[in-house]
């Protein structure tokens, strides 16, 4: 029990630190999922009111 108290935090402290600020590879991927995003909007628009509003919220959740 001792040692799940030591294990815990420095798992907790390991996975912080590996969270840093995205690379240019990344942020070629998401302007690549925007460009793709915008082709399909292009080539099959939103139906409707119900359906552009949850693409929206698609895009702003990812």
């Amino acid at each position: 029990m001792p040692r799940l108290f030591l294990i815990l935090p420095a798992l907790l402290l390991l996975s912080l630190a590996a969270c840093q600020r995205e690379g240019p590879a990344e942020r070629a991927g998401r302007s690549l999922d925007k460009a793709g995003q915008t082709v399909r909007d292009t080539v099959d628009p939103p139906k409707g009111p119900a359906e552009r509003l949850g693409r929206s919220v698609d895009r702003t959740i990812n």
